[in-house]
């Protein structure tokens, strides 16, 4: 060490000079080329990375021009270095300054008030319509999503060598129906070289209500991507475009047309130098031609769906019920605080993606005591105080409901079934496939039911209200067709586990229902004369029966 030393203070004061800045330099250039850090006050990163090349250029300079620095029984000592250390600590001290300036010890106020919470009574709102079926959840989880989008890039021999699609996938709001969406991505840095000349053709799209998945190959190829390398590395291109802005997240979309971009939203302190990180700007990114645009948030076209993250929303809403009453309140005495639970739901309403979530008190831990949802796109909020089960017991009673199969449960959504706050999800195999769809009532998750499809699913919950009273039967059935027919046929059939009821008419017509919904069905004959209310079903001249009676000659 000591040689080494030596040999660098003998150097002319020339070369130490050069060494002193060209060294910083090329560190600088590769942490803006490769980490690539905002220039902006308000990043972390960039002053971590500042602090980082300030202290390799303070160290160089000791090691070149102080005398007092040499090596005693294989320890270094230092003399006349406090300017030097002083130096070395500025930014990190700052950094630690601005950030106790900036937490919600100061300012449990300013953060628990960034977001407004419209307070809506349930049973009234349109945004959540009484129900018949869900053709507007996300039913599908993200696990789910990623197996079907393998399976139907798998069966593409001419894609499944050279690429991949990511274990992400974008909820949008495509035709007014849910859909999942991921690009497809160079399956490393091999495959990239190959096909860099031709981009990435296409993206995986799968409907999380009906459980399909397809390709979908795009008119032009994209040029951008996260598993680009050098210029067509995503992130480069947009730091490059825009070197001021911090980015938040990223997400892939399609327009209506079914044209990919890249949703990079924004974000910027709301509270000091570093504090309550919101969005503030969007930009839309041409991954074809890396063309982009910056917009405001009040400019976002109504296309994008996801502006805010749902992490972020459930951040934001945290602040809001735990700060309102502010800090010590919120560490000591709780005194109406509440948070929302571990995890988020979709939902389409309109032309915007929501995040439902439930709201639980601080100190609770298995109930809700209301729930939110949130809009992805401009951020707002509506409350509904619904007292019940958390989705954790829902998704517990679900999955009880035929424990025999070993099934797991999604996480649910909220919906209105005849004026009943409902959780609807799915229940899935061990394969992650989607195989009975369950409702449970919030306030009472004993009250839950199942089926292969929706509409049985509806059904079994809905007689399963009306049995226990808790809804009128005329009320559910009013809106219904029905139909007096004579019965030409009955068969039972044991399906998935279920006893299922075939009734047949003289048109060929056939109403099913199911013996474990209604054990009375066991008595119908051939030639007995019925009155059937019932539901469509997903099978065309097949019906489901949501209630019957005997007509008397």
């Amino acid at each position: 060490m000591n040689k080494f030393l030596q040999f660098l203070k003998g150097m002319s004061n020339k070369w130490k000079i050069a060494i002193n800045i060209v060294i910083p330099l090329l560190v600088t250039l590769y942490i803006w080329y490769f980490d690539l850090p905002p220039i902006n006050i308000y990043s972390q990163q960039m002053w971590s990375s500042l602090s980082f090349i300030v202290v390799l250029s303070v160290v160089l300079y000791v090691l070149l021009f102080k005398k007092g620095v040499r090596v005693e029984k294989g320890k270094i000592s230092f003399r006349a270095l406090l300017v030097p250390i002083i130096i070395v600590l500025i930014i990190p001290a700052f950094m630690l300054v601005a950030n106790i300036a900036s937490s919600t010890f100061f300012n449990a106020k300013k953060y628990a008030g960034i977001i407004k919470v419209e307070n809506e009574k349930f049973e009234d709102d349109m945004l959540i319509a009484d129900a018949t079926t869900v053709t507007n959840i996300a039913l599908m989880d993200t696990e789910s999503a990623v197996i079907k989008g393998k399976t139907a890039l798998g069966s593409l021999s001419d894609l499944v060598s050279q690429f991949t699609v990511g274990d992400y996938y974008t909820q949008i709001n495509y035709a007014n129906t849910p859909q999942k969406v991921s690009n497809l991505e160079y399956d490393g840095f091999f495959k990239w070289i190959n096909n860099r000349e031709t981009g990435i053709p296409g993206y995986i799209m799968v409907d999380p209500v009906n459980n399909t998945a397809k390709y979908v190959k795009l008119a032009q190829p994209m040029k951008y991507a996260e598993s680009g390398l050098f210029s067509d590395d995503l992130l480069r291109k947009l730091r490059f475009s825009y070197p001021t802005k911090i980015f938040d997240s990223i997400s892939f979309e399609i327009d209506e047309n079914g044209d990919a971009f890249y949703i990079v939203s924004c974000a910027k302190p709301k509270v000091g130098l570093f504090g309550a990180m919101d969005i503030n700007e969007v930009i839309i990114f041409n991954p074809v031609d890396g063309s982009s645009k910056l917009y405001d948030l009040k400019d976002v076209p109504s296309w994008v769906d996801i502006v805010f993250t749902g992490n972020l929303a459930c951040e934001k809403y945290n602040w809001y019920g735990t700060l309102s009453g502010g800090f010590w309140n919120s560490v000591i005495g709780n005194r109406d605080c509440k948070r929302t639970t571990d995890d988020f739901g979709y939902v389409v309403i309109g032309d915007d993606v929501w995040y439902f979530t439930g709201v639980t008190s601080v100190t609770s831990d298995t109930s809700n005591i209301g729930f939110i949802l949130n809009n992805g796109r401009t951020g707002q909020y509506k409350y509904y105080s619904v007292i019940g089960a958390d989705e954790a017991s829902a998704m517990g009673s679900a999955e009880g409901q035929v424990q025999e199969k070993g099934y797991t449960a999604s996480f649910p959504t909220l919906i209105n079934v005849s004026g009943q706050a409902t959780y609807i999800m799915a229940l899935k195999d061990v394969n992650g496939i989607v195989q009975l769809y369950a409702l449970v009532n919030v306030e009472n998750y004993a009250f839950a039911a199942t089926g292969a499809t929706q509409t049985e699913a509806f059904n079994a919950y809905k007689k399963l209200l009306v049995d226990n009273k808790i809804i009128g039967v005329q009320g559910d059935n009013e809106n219904k067709p029905s139909v007096e027919l004579v019965v030409e046929d009955v068969r039972i059939v044991d399906l998935n586990g279920d006893t299922v009821v075939y009734i047949s008419d003289a048109e060929g017509k056939v109403y099913k229902g199911r013996l474990d919904i209604d054990e009375e069905l066991i008595i119908v004959r051939k030639g007995d004369k019925l009155k059937i209310v019932y539901t469509d079903s997903e099978i065309e001249r097949l019906f489901n029966i949501s209630s019957w009676e005997f007509v008397k000659e």
